[in-house]
C-alpha cells in the first residue's frame, strides 16, 4: 500500500488538538457531517466534560492531493504531563508530527517536552499556530518564539483555526509534502509496535499497532509478544475509521489493530513488540509504565465492597497503567490501595469510577512509593519505624517553562520544596528551569502554587529519576488516644511538626463536638508533636428545674459536678469517636 503518511498531533493541554482532529475528519470526509460531533476522537464522557484528551486515539483519513489518494494515519495524543508515556509511544509509531501552539498562550512545557522528544526521534515537525481568529491572539510574538525555540523558518509556520477550519487544508498539504513515507519492508517477518491497547469482551485484548516490518498473519494464526513472552492468535485485524474496520491484512507502514483473543490485559503491554517468532529482535523504547502516586479508595457503604472490586477490575482492562490491591483500614474498613501515573490520572479515575460505575468512594491522602531496603512501601501505615533510617524516596527531574518575569518566585517555590537547581535554558522571552526534587513534594499542591506564583503562565514536565535516602518520619494522628491509620503520612522530618500541627488544627475544625472532651494528637513514634482538644458540650447540672441549686454549703454543688465528671469519664471510655466522611474529605483537600 503506497502513499502512506503517519503523523501525530502534539501540544500542551487545551491548545486545540481535538478540535483540529475534528476538522481533519470533516475536510477529508472520513466522518459524514451529520455524524460529526465536537471532540469526536475523545470517546470518554469525562474527556468531553473537561475538554481534555486522556487517551490517545488513532484514525485513518483518506486525502486527495493533486489527483492522488493518500492514506493519512493520525494519532491524537493527550497533552497532560501524567500521560507523557502515551505520547512517547505515539511518537514511536509515526514519521512526523504537527506541533500545535495556542495563539493566545504560546509554547508551554508539554509543547517543548514533546517537541524535543519528536526531534530526538528524527520526526519531521510541522509548526502550526492555532486559534489565530481569537481577538487576543498574538501571532507574530509566538511565531518568533517558535523560530527562537525550535529553529523553524518563518515560511514553515502555518496559521490556522481548528474551530473555523482556516489553514486546515494547508496543514493537510504540508503533511503530504513534508512528512516522509514510511519504510515498507513487506517481505520481512512481522514486527509491530503496540502503542496502546483496550479490552473487548468478545475479541479479548485489542492491540493498537504500527506495523514496522512484514505483514499480519492470517486469522487464527499465532502471534507472540516479546516483552511479556505471551502467545495469542489473530482473531481480527483492521484500521480505525475511527470505528474498528476489519481488513484482510495490515502491511509494513500501516497503523491499525490486532484482536489477540487474550483475556488477560497484563500480557499485552504498551511499547511491546508483536511478532511471529520469539527470536526476533525487540523494537526500541519498551519500558514498564509504573504508577507513581498511591491513594487508598474505600467504599462509603461497606456492602458495596464487591461491586467496587468488580468496577476496579473492569476499569483496569481499559487502563493498563492503573493498579489496585485490597487494603484493610481500622478507620475506614475494607478498601483498595490504587496506583496512578500522577494526580490528574488519580482524579480522572475517581471521577470515572463514580460516573461510569456509580461507585461511592472516599479517598485517602495521596502518597508516593518509598523504598526500605529492597521492599517497596506505598501505604504509610505499613512503614516499620525501627527501620526508618533505611528509607529512600523517589526523586524526579522537573522542567518548568516560564516567562522571564517569574523566574524569582518560581525558584523560591521550588527551593522551599527541597528542589535542587540544575540548569536554566533561554528560549526567547521564555526560560526552562531544570530541577531535581522529591516526588512527595510535587504531588501535594505544588502545581496549584506554581500556577499561582507565575500568574498562570508556568507549565511543567517531569520524569522519574531514582530513589534517594531521606530523613523521613511517619506522623500518626490520634483521636481520643486511638490511632487513625488512614490519616498516617510519611513526611520529611524537619517539616514533621509543621505538618502535624496543620493536620490537627484542621481536624479540630471538622470533627463534631461530643459530650466529652476529645484529645487530638500528632505523634512520631511515642513522641507527641502537636495537640489540640475539642471541648465538650456541657449541660448545666447546677440548674434544677428553673432554679439554680444554691444556698447552703458549696460541697453540694461540687458533688453534682463530680457526679457529672464521672459520667463523662465513663462515656468517654465506652464511646469511640466516630469520624464522619466529611471530616476525611475536608482534611484530604487541605
Amino acid at each position: 500500500m503506497a502513499n502512506i503518511r503517519n503523523f501525530s498531533i502534539i501540544a500542551h493541554v487545551d491548545h486545540g488538538k481535538s478540535t483540529m482532529a475534528d476538522r481533519f475528519l470533516e475536510i477529508t470526509g472520513t466522518v459524514s457531517k451529520d455524524k460529526l460531533q465536537p471532540q469526536l476522537l475523545d470517546s470518554l464522557a469525562l474527556e468531553r466534560e473537561r475538554g481534555i484528551t486522556i487517551k490517545l486515539a488513532p484514525v485513518r483519513l483518506k486525502y486527495n492531493y493533486q489527483e492522488v489518494e493518500y492514506t493519512l494515519n493520525l494519532i491524537d495524543t493527550p497533552g497532560h504531563v501524567d500521560f507523557s508515556y502515551e505520547v512517547s509511544r505515539a511518537l514511536a509509531a509515526v514519521e512526523g508530527a504537527i506541533l500545535l501552539v495556542d495563539a493566545t498562550q504560546g509554547i508551554q512545557a508539554q509543547t517543548l517536552a514533546h517537541g524535543l522528544s519528536a526531534l530526538e526521534q528524527n520526526l519531521t515537525l510541522i509548526p502550526v499556530i492555532n486559534k489565530v481568529d481569537l481577538p487576543n491572539a498574538e501571532v507574530e510574538k509566538y511565531k518568533k518564539q517558535l523560530i527562537d525555540t525550535f529553529g523553524f523558518l518563518d515560511s514553515e509556520i502555518i496559521l490556522a483555526s481548528g474551530k473555523s477550519g482556516k489553514g486546515v487544508d494547508e496543514i493537510l498539504k504540508a503533511i503530504v509534502e513534508r512528512i516522509p513515507e514510511p519504510n515498507q519492508e513487506v517481505d520481512k517477518p512481522l514486527k509491530a509496535l503496540i502503542f496502546d491497547s483496550f479490552f473487548d469482551s468478545y475479541k479479548g485484548v485489542v492491540a493498537q499497532v504500527r506495523i514496522v516490518e512484514g505483514k499480519t498473519p492470517k486469522d487464527q494464526e499465532e502471534i507472540k509478544f516479546l516483552g511479556t513472552k505471551a502467545t495469542g492468535q489473530v482473531l481480527e485485524k483492521g484500521f480505525f475509521g475511527p470505528q474498528l474496520t476489519p481488513v484482510s491484512e495490515l502491511v509494513a507502514g500501516e497503523i491499525g489493530y490486532i484482536a489477540t483473543g487474550l483475556k488477560t490485559p497484563g500480557l499485552v503491554k504498551v511499547g511491546d513488540t508483536v511478532t511471529t517468532d520469539f527470536n526476533t529482535e525487540q523494537l526500541p523504547g519498551y519500558r514498564e509504565v509504573k504508577p507513581m502516586v498511591f491513594v487508598g479508595l474505600f467504599p462509603i457503604d461497606q456492602d458495596e465492597y464487591h461491586d467496587i472490586k468488580d468496577a476496579l477490575e473492569r476499569f483496569k482492562l481499559t487502563d493498563p497503567a492503573f493498579t489496585f490491591e485490597p487494603e484493610q483500614s481500622k478507620a475506614l474498613g475494607a478498601g483498595f490501595r490504587c496506583g496512578f501515573l500522577g494526580l490528574l490520572h488519580a482524579e480522572v479515575i475517581q471521577e470515572r469510577l463514580s460516573g461510569e460505575f456509580n461507585a461511592d468512594l472516599i479517598a485517602t491522602a495521596p502518597s508516593v512509593e518509598y523504598m526500605m531496603g529492597d521492599q517497596f512501601i506505598n501505604n504509610p501505615a505499613d512503614l516499620d519505624i525501627s527501620m526508618i533510617k533505611l528509607l529512600k524516596e523517589p526523586f524526579v527531574k522537573v522542567a518548568i517553562f516560564v516567562p522571564q518575569d517569574f523566574i524569582g518566585p518560581v525558584m523560591d517555590l521550588v527551593s522551599d520544596r527541597r528542589g535542587k537547581f540544575l540548569n536554566m535554558t533561554h528560549y526567547g522571552l521564555q526560560v526552562e528551569l531544570s530541577y531535581e526534587m522529591p516526588l512527595a513534594e510535587m504531588i501535594t499542591d505544588f502545581y496549584d502554587k506554581l500556577k499561582s506564583v507565575s500568574s498562570g503562565f508556568a507549565s511543567l514536565d517531569w520524569e522519574f529519576l531514582e530513589f534517594r535516602e531521606v530523613d523521613g518520619a511517619r506522623v500518626d494522628i490520634l483521636v481520643a488516644g486511638e490511632k487513625v491509620d488512614a490519616l498516617s503520612t510519611i513526611v520529611y522530618r524537619p517539616k514533621a511538626e509543621i505538618i502535624g500541627r496543620k493536620l490537627i488544627e484542621k481536624l479540630k475544625e471538622v470533627l463534631p463536638r461530643q459530650n466529652f472532651a476529645i484529645a487530638l494528637q500528632a505523634a512520631i513514634g511515642g513522641t507527641i508533636i502537636a495537640r489540640e482538644t475539642i471541648s465538650p458540650f456541657r449541660k448545666d447540672v447546677l440548674m434544677h428545674g428553673s432554679k439554680v441549686v444554691g444556698g447552703g454549703d458549696y460541697s453540694r454543688k461540687r458533688k453534682l459536678l463530680e457526679k457529672q465528671k464521672k459520667g463523662k469519664k465513663k462515656m468517654k471510655m465506652i464511646g469511640n469517636v466516630e469520624i464522619p466522611q466529611e471530616a476525611f474529605l475536608s482534611l484530604l483537600k487541605s
